[in-house]
């Protein structure tokens, strides 16, 4: 029984060996990339950065032209609009190149894009410091929503507004809208997030990591779950089985003593027979 007790628990390790390499070796793939394009690549100011200097415009370089129609805001501290319309910019060669992928028969291809191609969104004016956040929302060449805004603080002087000026309220056009929307991607675009290879910050003028579109089953749970469930398996079988042999000897045991018990109940139950009838037999042939 020992030796078999030894033989499971054997197997047992090694199928949690096997199957705990096979959970290392997913979560070591890499994720599938995001097919988005047309993303953001950088900006100025960046993402998370400070502002100390009222600036005129800010700058959003894509890595494609911005469509036609692209929407574009700047919010102040205290959610009120301070943009004054966009305008297409010079492109710039990008400091390091991003990385955009491409479904080609049914594999992800990876392009390099070396130039940014800018959406300059002129600020009207900067009421007061605190944390403003540029948005956007455009669609790309291949009908890809591009979405995404860009937060910084700013800690500069407070600059008034120009005279006639008064905060937008228009929101994106419908008919970009209802592209965006209809083709239902928030990419990672969403979180301003260019999209290579190289696992830089979403502020990094090079881009930022890649993500798995659509935030899908993850790949690795799959051999997580098959661990747990294997593993419990074998240990349910590993415990069973010696306490059915362990309980079936103690019931042989019990039993055989339970059968050596019923006999001596037995062999008492008939007591011996006295000898006082021998004994009184001469005595009553004496008193006769």
């Amino acid at each position: 029984m020992r030796s078999k007790l030894v033989t499971v628990r054997k197997v047992l390790s090694r199928v949690v060996a096997a199957l705990a390499a096979t959970v290392v070796v997913s979560l070591l793939l890499p994720v599938a990339p995001a097919s988005a394009h047309g993303q953001l690549a950088t900006s100025t100011p960046l993402k998370g950065t400070v502002v100390r200097e009222p600036l005129t415009q800010l700058a959003l370089y894509f890595t494609e032209k911005p469509a036609s129609n692209a929407h574009f805001a700047i919010s102040g501290p205290d959610g009120s609009r301070v943009d004054n319309g966009w305008s297409y910019g010079e492109p710039k060669r990008l400091d390091k190149p991003v990385t955009e992928y491409f479904m080609v028969n049914g594999v992800f291809e990876p392009r390099l894009y070396h130039t940014g191609f800018p959406a300059m969104v002129t600020v009207a004016h900067w009421p007061a410091k605190g944390r403003y956040t540029a948005s956007y929302l455009s669609v790309a060449s291949d009908g890809e929503a591009v979405r995404g805004e860009v937060a910084f603080d700013y800690q500069g002087p407070g600059t008034p507004a120009p005279a006639g000026w008064s905060a937008p309220t228009a929101g994106p056009d419908p008919a970009l809208l209802a592209q965006a929307e209809g083709e239902g991607s928030t990419n990672s675009g969403a979180s301003g997030s260019p999209v290579a290879p190289t696992g830089a910050a979403a502020d990094n003028p090079a881009g930022a990591a890649q993500e798995q579109r659509g935030g899908g089953f993850p790949a690795w749970l799959v051999p997580a779950l098959i661990v747990v469930v294997v593993s419990a398996i074998v240990l349910v079988a590993a415990r069973r089985r010696p306490a059915t042999r362990g309980s079936s000897a103690v019931d042989r045991r019990s039993a055989g003593g339970a059968g050596r018990g019923g006999a001596a109940t037995r062999k008492s139950a008939n007591p011996p027979r006295k000898t006082g009838n021998r004994a009184g037999g001469p005595a009553r042939r004496g008193r006769r």
